[in-house]
């Protein structure tokens, strides 16, 4: 152990600023949110150095997770909820894949302006998120939009998009896919790019179609840059929370996990830390489920990752 800290001290010593400063911002705040999971800590019993008050919180040992998990309207319906974080993810990450592998295969072939369309598909990523935000939540808007002038033209039922139905949840995965697509496009695309151009030439000579060339072929190569891509879209859109927040608001119909984590942490006449906690720590047990879960079916199948 002496020897190898000796050849490797300077690794070490480069990697400790990167490990403090990931202590300080993300082990300390999730060790405290843990602990607060545990208390009834709210903005009534906190600690409060401007006004001399102490802290008066308790602890309430596991109550908190128990009326959550037991489906309690007052503590945000988590399985109702749930679900619709589940619609919400699987939606966005499926619309991402497909049409970023869509426009991958175009962008793969030799077409005149190419470079152009590259630049202009990838637009959307460039552009911060909440101007793409508010400007689609003008789109949206169900009187002066872009979107129901045009459904009114052509004699189309005109929608309120960002009211209370479901159609709000519609509109914020339309803007969150156009906001994803870019992300997928450019990742599948260099898988795409790094497939020997060979194994498409010999199965062309075997007589294969388009399609079984796509479906042994191209699938295959990219499946090593799907596995990572699916995942880390499935945990970005699980935990977006600027593009629903800033066009619905705290709408109920498109509230998921993450945004009622907000709700109750900033808003309400005592903010309830310990709750918002409670759900931060869900949500994190889901996903480190999930990729658990996810990366043993990736195993099964052979990839290593």
């Amino acid at each position: 152990m002496r020897r190898f800290l000796d050849r490797h001290w300077y690794a070490y010593a480069m990697v400790l600023p990167v490990v403090v400063v990931i202590a300080v911002l993300v082990l300390f705040p999730l060790a405290q949110g843990v602990f607060f999971t545990f208390t009834n800590i709210n903005e009534g019993n906190i600690a409060n150095p401007i006004l001399d008050r102490p802290a008066t919180y308790v602890s309430v040992g596991l109550d908190n997770y128990l009326n959550i998990l037991s489906g309690d309207a007052s503590y945000g319906a988590f399985w109702g909820t749930l679900v619709r974080t589940l619609i919400w993810t699987f939606g966005c990450v499926f619309f991402h894949y497909t049409i970023g592998l869509g426009l991958a295969l175009l962008l793969n072939r030799e077409v005149r302006g190419r470079a152009v369309y590259r630049v202009l598909l990838i637009l959307p990523w460039a552009v911060p998120a909440f101007i793409s935000a508010f400007a689609w939540k003008y789109m949206f808007n169900a009187q002066y939009g872009i979107i129901n002038q045009v459904l009114r033209f052509f004699g189309l039922p005109d929608p309120v998009w960002l009211g209370q139905s479901d159609w709000a949840l519609v509109a914020v995965m339309i803007v969150n896919t156009w906001l994803g697509v870019p992300f997928m496009m450019v990742a599948l695309l260099g898988g795409l790019q790094s497939i020997p151009g060979d194994l498409y030439e010999a199965a062309e000579v075997d007589g294969a179609t388009a399609w079984q060339r796509f479906r042994n072929v191209t699938l295959p190569g990219l499946r090593s840059v799907s596995s990572t891509v699916v995942l880390l879209g499935i945990i970005w859109t699980f935990n977006m929370f600027a593009i629903i927040y800033l066009i619905t608001g705290p709408n109920p119909n498109t509230r998921i996990l993450v945004t009622y984590a907000f709700e109750r942490f900033f808003s309400g006449a005592s903010r309830d830390f310990a709750v918002a906690s409670t759900y931060g720590v869900l949500i994190l047990s889901v996903l480190l489920v999930f990729a658990g879960v996810y990366r043993r079916a990736l195993r099964k199948q052979g990839e290593v990752w």
